[in-house]
C-alpha cells in the first residue's frame, strides 16, 4: 500500500490546538495519529470525528472536558488529520475502518468505561466499534449520524453530496467544513483543515468516504450493518442523542435511535443550534452535556 504522510510543519502554529501528536500502529505497516490527553487512569472519552475533519474539530469540547477531570482521547482516522493516507482511493473500504479503529480501541490502549462521543463518519465508524464490542463502553452521545444499512432511501441533500464528491476536480476540505459550519471560521482554522492535505494527492481517505455509505440493500457493508443494528437495539447503557437544528444531511436521523436503541430511554437528549458540524458551532454545550451524562 503507497502511504502518505502529511510534513509535521502543516501543523505548526494552528489556532486553539496546543495538543501534542500520539501514534498507534493499526493494520498492515499504518500510523495513526492520536490526542490523549487528561488523567490516564480515568475513564476516556473517545472523540471520533468524520469527513473530511480531523480531530482539530474537537478544539472547543477537549478544554472544558479536561477542566471537569476527564481524559480525551481523539484519534485522526486513517486518511485523514496526521495519520497515514493511503494515496489509492480503493484502499479505503468501510470495513478496513471500523477495522482499523476496533484495533486502535481493543488491542492498542485497550480502554474501557469509554465515552463516546461521535459524529458523521465518526459514529458510522464509532457505532460500528460499539455495537461490536458494547462491553468496553459505558454510555454514548450520538450527534449528525448514522448507520444506514442501504434498506432506506438516503435524502437528496447526501446524495447530491456523494455525486459532488466523486465528480469535482479540487476537494475543497476546509472551504466544505464552512460551508456546514453556522459561525464564521477565521481564515487560520479554515488553514487548519486544509493542514493535513498538501495536494489533491493526500485525499483520497475524504473523497472515498462518501462513496462507501450503504445505499443499497447489497452494498458490501449492509450484512455487517444490519448485525450492529441488532446490537444497538439491546444496548441498554446510556445514549444520549444530540442532532442540530441545521444540518439537511442528516435531518430526522435521530428518530432512528430514539425508536431502537434502549438506551435512549429517559436521557436528556437536545437540539444544539448548528450546522452539520456542530462542534464548531456548540462545543462547549456538547462538552458540558457529556460531562453532566458520565457525572449521572
Amino acid at each position: 500500500m503507497d502511504l502518505l504522510r502529511t510534513p509535521e510543519d502543516r501543523f505548526a502554529d494552528l489556532p486553539d490546538w496546543p495538543y501534542a501528536p500520539h501514534q498507534a500502529s493499526v493494520g498492515s505497516g499504518l500510523t495513526m495519529a492520536y490526542v490523549d490527553e487528561g488523567p490516564v487512569d480515568a475513564s476516556p472519552v473517545l472523540l471520533l470525528h468524520g469527513e473530511p475533519s480531523w480531530s482539530y474539530l474537537y478544539r472547543f469540547m477537549i478544554p472544558p472536558l479536561l477542566e471537569a477531570g476527564h481524559r480525551v482521547v481523539a484519534p485522526d482516522l486513517i486518511g485523514f488529520g496526521r495519520s497515514d493516507k493511503p494515496a489509492d482511493r480503493s484502499a479505503h473500504t468501510y470495513a478496513d475502518h471500523v477495522a482499523w479503529m476496533t484495533e486502535f480501541v481493543v488491542e492498542r490502549l485497550d480502554l474501557t468505561d469509554i465515552t463516546l462521543f461521535c459524529q458523521d463518519w465518526g459514529g458510522l465508524i464509532g457505532l460500528r466499534v460499539l455495537a461490536e464490542n458494547p462491553d468496553r463502553f459505558g454510555r454514548a452521545m450520538v450527534a449528525n449520524t448514522g448507520l444506514p444499512t442501504g434498506d432506506q432511501s438516503m435524502s437528496e441533500a447526501f446524495m447530491a453530496w456523494q455525486r459532488f464528491s466523486q465528480t469535482v476536480e479540487e476537494f475543497p476540505i476546509g472551504s466544505m467544513v464552512q460551508g456546514a459550519t453556522l459561525r464564521e471560521l477565521s481564515e487560520a482554522e479554515v488553514a487548519a483543515y486544509d493542514a493535513p492535505f498538501p495536494d489533491e494527492s493526500f485525499k483520497e481517505g475524504p473523497r472515498a468516504m462518501p462513496a462507501l455509505v450503504p445505499t443499497s440493500p447489497d452494498d458490501p457493508a449492509s450484512a455487517a450493518q444490519r448485525a450492529a443494528w441488532k446490537s444497538l437495539m439491546a444496548f441498554d447503557k446510556p445514549v444520549v442523542v444530540a442532532f442540530s437544528d441545521n444540518d439537511p444531511i442528516t435531518s430526522g436521523g435521530e428518530k432512528v435511535f430514539h425508536k431502537l436503541v434502549p438506551g435512549t430511554a429517559g436521557q436528556d437528549h437536545f437540539t444544539p443550534t448548528g450546522g452539520h458540524f456542530l462542534q464548531e458551532d456548540a462545543g462547549p454545550e456538547l462538552a458540558a452535556a457529556l460531562a453532566r451524562l458520565i457525572r449521572n
